[in-house]
């Protein structure tokens, strides 16, 4: 947590039958909360990380 991302980073990486789906950095910030564990199973439209 609290590093520094630009719009359209790279922030996670999900997995999906056996497909990598990146998830981009909607806008730049720091990163100040990562809300899931790795090996998580997420729903669709959850909050993964807060960019402040």
């Amino acid at each position: 947590m609290g590093d520094a991302v630009q719009e359209g980073d790279v922030l996670i990486i999900l997995e999906s039958m056996k497909m990598e789906i990146p998830v981009e950095a909607p806008c730049a910030g720091r990163v100040s909360e990562i809300r899931v564990q790795e090996g998580a199973s997420v729903e669709e439209g959850a909050v993964l990380a807060v960019i402040a």
